[in-house]
């Protein structure tokens, strides 16, 4: 852990010299520390429960023999499926992440051993895909969607996809120990694709079935500036709807090219359109090319495409790909309820990319949405004790038949496909790299968390403290300490929700309009308040102890879904702050389908420390009382009934 804010600090300093990059920067993972409060017990119970539940699943279903097979370390044959391999990387780089929290000897000692059986399975030349390494010949892969020989089949064999995810790893490991182990193996791994997969005579014209390596290149290409993975991140995406280069996708199961995003050149897509993992993958790739390389046509396809994601295709939760068929966006404003997909992985994806928006525009309205995302879509997919999670997550559930299986919902220790419990131990330890970021010489707050970063500004060591009851109550006290007397701005965001809009566009809004209540002291003294694109921007020559406060009003609020939302149509949902609002029938006498609310019906917040691992419950009053409880927690209790959406009384 010692070598961590150094090699972090030197990882910065390649990324802001070398040419053109986001020219807003986050302030890195290992420079924030969590303290106690809502998210810290979210982390504590991702290092202490969900990562090492995740490992074990891992060594129980045989993915890790996988690896000790193909390196000749024991006997065997291939366990699993073609892309199980992805969810070990995608785990350990949890760990690395959680190792950049709190350092952990024990778990830094294991993800050695972890790297050797990689090492082990990596052939010569760095190729590392153990299903193919394991069978060596076409004979045994017929039956695995692996194809007959390397790179043949990639809208199915998910080859590039796993490496993705390796350098992601990779990474993550790099920066929170020092050590080279496995971060060699992902640049022997990408060197191999360079020389393999391009335009040159002799190289192979390949693009990725599942989207994702385009993400890991570009990584790769910060960490080391060899220009080689940006190049080749870059052909991967130009590549796509190029049936003059190559052919179109076309999937076993007729899925189609629109599926794959490959119908027709990225920047010529507008709309979100497929599997929405893949998907918001190739986007976020879009918008990293756009700010490296100045691109403005993959800039104006990524915004158009954004919007058409956000203002009509989102659920109020922020989860996006509501058609079960194919995992994937359907089409403008159907958004069912029950049926609802709104894959955990999805929500995933759909955080890294509006966070990357952010990153390049400044605009408070994509982390308005990354919020909506991590409180409601995100934290809905993992259990308050984080060893059971959801795939798909509906906005309602009957508690009987669900999911298309006819099983009750209930959540899951794992799945036979184990994407989204490994992209929950990935992503959730990450969550403090999202709290601030820095734009030359001014600091951003855009999460409200308990947490210290240390920055410096012009030139000055400057310490940054938040506390808070977030979400839960608006007051968020933040405390300045430069080492000496400094000016520069600090941006704190105001969410929309506090000014009235639930999410950007109109596919939502509430039912009343209030007026926005944001107050703003600054060592206790009222200060004027001026929002300037979503951001409160306060310049002033900083103290050591000086303490901001602002204070969000927290109503009850209506929330109701454009006309064109068929599914919504005469219903309303409730939120209060960032967080959606659910009920379960354990707590309304077994129902929730059929509860409906009068018009403007009051709600009572009641904060309940003993239930759900605490939690504001709302209150209602009158001849059916109801409870409510927030949508990511639903689920913990049992199946039963559950609705986002009510039927309402009145006008």
């Amino acid at each position: 852990m010692k070598y961590s804010i150094w090699v972090l600090s030197v990882f910065l300093s390649v990324q802001l010299a070398f040419g053109q990059d986001y020219p807003i920067a986050a302030v890195p993972l290992a420079n924030v520390k969590i303290q106690p409060g809502f998210w810290y017990n979210r982390l504590e119970a991702a290092r202490n429960v969900t990562i090492p539940h995740a490992f074990h699943k891992i060594e129980e279903t045989g993915k890790l023999d996988n690896f000790a097979v193909a390196g000749g370390l024991k006997k065997g044959t291939f366990n699993g499926i073609r892309f199980d391999e992805s969810d070990v990387y995608k785990v350990v780089e949890g760990a690395a992440y959680t190792l950049q929290n709190r350092y952990d000897p024990k778990l830094d000692h294991y993800l050695d051993s972890l790297i050797t059986l990689f090492a082990a399975a990596q052939e010569p030349d760095g190729y590392l895909y153990t299903i193919r390494t394991i069978f060596k010949d076409s004979t045994g892969l017929k039956d695995w969607i692996a194809g007959p020989s390397r790179y043949a089949f990639e809208n199915g064999s998910h080859e590039l996809y796993n490496v993705g995810h390796l350098y992601e790893a990779a990474i993550a490991h790099f920066q929170a120990t020092g050590k080279r182990s496995l971060l060699d193996i992902a640049i022997k791994n990408a060197n191999h694709l360079v020389k393999t997969i391009g335009p040159k005579p002799g190289q192979m014209i390949v693009v990725p079935g599942h989207e994702e390596i385009e993400i890991a290149l570009v990584k790769l290409y910060r960490l080391t500036s060899d220009k080689r993975y940006l190049d080749l991140a870059r052909f991967f995406v130009d590549m796509r709807g190029r049936a003059d280069k190559r052919p179109l996708f076309q999937d076993a199961h007729n899925l189609g090219p629109t599926y794959f995003q490959d119908l027709k050149p990225v920047i010529q897509q507008t709309e979100a359109a497929g599997h929405a993992v893949r998907a918001q993958y190739l986007y976020a790739a879009m918008t990293d090319l756009a700010a490296i390389q100045q691109d403005k046509p993959i800039l104006d396809a990524v915004m158009k495409i954004w919007t058409d994601a956000t203002t009509r295709k989102q659920y109020i939760t922020g989860g996006v790909g509501a058609r079960e068929n194919g995992e994937a966006f359907d089409e403008p404003y159907v958004l069912p309820n029950d049926a609802a997909y709104a894959e955990t992985c999805a929500a995933t994806a759909n955080l890294l990319w509006n966070h990357r928006m952010f990153l390049l525009t400044g605009e408070s309205k994509y982390m308005d949405v990354f919020e909506r995302v991590l409180y409601n879509g995100f934290l809905g997919g993992v259990s308050i004790e984080g060893n059971s999670f959801f795939y798909v997550n509906p906005m309602s559930s009957n508690g009987k038949k669900d999911f298309g299986n006819g099983e009750p919902a209930r959540r899951s220790p794992w799945f036979g496909i184990n994407c989204c419990p490994s992209n929950v131990a990935r992503f959730l330890p990450s969550l403090p790299g999202y709290i601030y970021a820095l734009r030359n010489n001014e600091l951003f707050i855009n999460l409200f968390a308990d947490s210290e970063t240390n920055v410096t500004m012009n030139g000055t060591p400057v310490k940054i403290q938040q506390q808070s009851k977030y979400p839960w109550d608006g007051a968020i006290n933040m405390t300045i300490s430069p080492k000496k007397s400094t000016a520069f701005p600090i941006l704190i965001r105001v969410p929309g929700w506090a000014t009235n809009q639930p999410m950007p566009g109109d596919l939502y809004r509430y039912v009343t309009q209030q007026t926005p209540s944001v107050k703003l002291t600054i060592n206790g003294k009222v200060t004027p308040v001026s929002v300037e694109n979503g951001y409160l921007k306060l310049y002033r020559t900083w103290k050591t102890g000086d303490v901001v406060t602002m204070t969000l009003d927290m109503p009850v609020r209506e929330v109701v879904a454009n006309e064109k939302v068929k599914a919504d149509k005469g219903k309303v949902s409730i939120e209060r702050g960032p967080i959606v609002y659910c009920a379960e029938g354990v707590d309304n006498g077994g129902q929730a389908l059929t509860i409906t609310q009068p018009v403007g019906q009051p709600f009572t917040p009641e904060y309940r420390q003993n239930l759900l691992g605490g939690v504001m419950v709302l209150k209602s009053t009158g001849a059916k009382p109801t409870t409510l409880i927030p949508y990511y927690a639903w689920n913990n209790r049992g199946a039963t009934e559950m609705a986002v959406w009510f039927g309402t009384i009145g006008k």
